[in-house]
């Protein structure tokens, strides 16, 4: 049976979509591919637009595929009408559709006759290996993350210690005003940040703990940014850990531990290396370095997440540097990013973004890495 591969999302949200379109739109519009040929279905709303930006074969306007389903006597043609009118003209029985694609729709496809078969796992396997402006456009969104965590870090600097609190800018400093700085910044740079961490304490032992209240002196600080970029839609991700004022002996055995062993996470990767193997080996370094993973009082402590992802146009990509794992191959962005969390010690995470090269792996973070400040 001859098979199409067919979408119905908004290119703002379906990091899928998009990488096969380059067409945002803030709205769902259909694409279907049959064979190699791609093409979009618009409205009028969007059709000049998608003449000019949309990276397909062929842009079709929805109004001129209604006319004709209206004039064959169906009076209100949806989404499911408009598909498979493309795939009757394709003589095509079967749709491939992402395992996000709507219920709804796959069972109006059906109703008319339609093999679906969503694909699980991902999607467009080429996706994870990054193309030059790809790469480019990734190293630009980092530039605005470090330019943003260096803010963050002048800020820290010039707070004053007060007792158990810092003082900056006329006020007590927090995890939200912190975070504040970094997200304006990054904003200023043309990205745009969600869910950025900077979490102090025993906060910070949560590793996707936000952070709340007031920061305090001689605990860490951990900040781990990943804005994604307005103008090219490419994500960066970084983690830095630091302490304002004196670090306990405690924190600092925990810093050099995670920095050992990120660099030997980092010196693994590299064309043809299964991501669960560089994870394996990262758990394995920090049990040698007398570093236990266990639960304790209700919650986990030591080194209890993966090593790390892919990045691009997503945020958590393919390929996975964790227990799921995958082969990483010449041009795949991924984060080696190793924590160690101890209640009442904190945590400390450092990440960067790595490029794999045919010679191994190519740092793409350039922030500095350092403990007090």
């Amino acid at each position: 049976m001859k098979s199409a591969i067919v979408f119905y999302a908004a290119g703002e949200s379906d990091a899928n979509l998009y990488w096969a379109t380059r067409f945002l739109t803030p709205d769902p519009y259909v694409f279907v591919q049959i064979g190699s040929r791609r093409i979009v279905v618009v409205g009028d709303l969007e059709l000049g637009r998608a003449q000019k930006q949309a990276t397909v074969h062929e842009v079709r306007r929805l109004e001129d595929i209604e006319k004709v389903l209206k004039a064959v006597g169906n009076k209100s043609p949806g989404p499911a009408d408009v598909i498979a009118s493309i795939l009757i003209e394709a003589k095509v029985g079967r749709a491939e559709v992402p395992g996000e694609f709507p219920a709804w729709l796959a069972d109006a496809l059906r109703e008319r006759g339609f093999e679906v078969a969503p694909k699980a796992g991902v999607f467009w396997p080429a996706r994870e290996v990054k193309a030059r402006d790809e790469v480019k456009a990734i190293e630009e969104a980092q530039e605005a993350t470090e330019a943003a965590v260096e803010r963050a870090i002048e800020t820290l600097r010039r707070a004053k210690i007060r007792g158990d609190r810092l003082v900056a800018d006329g006020g007590t400093l927090t995890s939200e005003s912190l975070r504040r700085v970094i997200d304006v910044a990054l904003m200023e740079r043309g990205c745009v940040a969600r869910h950025t961490i900077v979490a102090c304490g025993d906060q910070g032992c949560d590793p996707h703990n936000a952070g709340t209240g007031p920061l305090r002196p001689h605990q860490t600080i951990i900040m781990d940014v990943f804005p994604r970029s307005n103008r090219t839609q490419y994500f960066a991700d970084m983690t830095r850990t630091v302490v304002k004022g004196k670090a306990s002996a405690a924190v600092k055995r925990l810093y050099e531990a995670v920095r050992e062993t990120q660099e030997l996470g980092i010196a693994r990767v590299r064309p043809g290396v299964d991501g669960k193997a560089i994870h394996d080996e990262v758990q394995e370094h920090f049990r040698k370095l007398g570093f236990k993973t266990a639960m304790r009082d209700g919650r986990m402590e030591g080194y209890f997440h993966g090593t790390g992802h892919g990045v691009g146009l997503d945020i958590h990509e393919a390929p996975w540097v964790t227990r799921r794992g995958g082969t990483l191959r010449e041009g795949c962005v991924v984060t080696v990013e190793p924590g160690l969390y101890y209640w009442g010690v904190g945590g400390v995470r450092l990440e960067d973004m790595v490029l794999v090269t045919r010679r191994g792996g190519r740092n793409l973070t350039r922030f500095p890495k350092f403990l007090e400040v």
